[in-house]
């Protein structure tokens, strides 16, 4: 999981930093040369519509899907496992839904031959082929996910089980907050470390 939350990462931050370069680009020839490369927002919104499902996978893998558990932590332990278990359950089912509802519009793309109605009248299935690949595989985590809570359930590690499916507390936030600002100076002193002053020769 790991893996493959890191290589969505990557994934994601590539789309938006190309977008951007683009959109500072699409800015300079307007404003310098009163041109335009015609459909750098038809790229902007398939890349929203793409970091959107990656998004979703990137939040379900680090815990990030917003859970109110104002009563949550007042439960006992049977009835946070019960909660935890159907929200996992639930994430799996929509992303399944998800998935079978893009693919619908996939197939009528297909038949129709859909274009955009934009300059570039670029063939729907593309785009569509991309984000119906995000969505798949944020179904795909949600079902492995599913799948190994039900696991740890059948062998009785229910501590474990909410462990890692119940909402995110204030306390581990603040926790992994910390760690975060831990890490950035330990890193920031390390690179100052790195830089040693030129040594004057008499």
């Amino acid at each position: 999981m790991k893996t493959t939350e890191r290589i969505a990462a990557l994934v994601f931050g590539i789309i938006f930093v190309l977008l951007s370069l683009m959109i500072t680009l699409e800015t300079l020839l307007r404003k310098l040369f009163s041109t335009s490369l015609q459909g750098v927002d038809e790229l902007g919104g398939y890349a929203l519509a793409v970091g959107s499902t990656i998004a979703f996978t990137l939040a379900l893998l680090d815990r990030n899907h917003i859970r109110i558990d104002l009563i949550h932590t007042r439960l006992g332990s049977r009835w946070k496992t019960a909660l935890n278990l159907a929200a996992s359950l639930l994430m799996a089912l929509l992303a399944g839904l998800l998935c079978w509802m893009a693919w619908l519009q996939i197939s009528e793309t297909l038949e129709y031959g859909s274009t955009a109605q934009t300059p570039w009248a670029t063939p729907l299935i593309y785009p569509q082929a991309v984000w119906f690949a995000g969505l798949t595989l944020f179904a795909l985590c949600a079902a492995g996910r599913a799948w190994s809570g039900a696991l740890l359930l059948l062998r009785a590690r229910v501590a474990e089980f909410n462990q890692h499916f119940g909402p995110r507390g204030l306390d581990e936030e603040l926790r992994q907050e910390l760690d975060d600002i831990a890490r950035r100076s330990a890193l920031a002193e390390s690179a100052t470390a790195s830089v040693q002053p030129g040594q004057v020769s008499s």
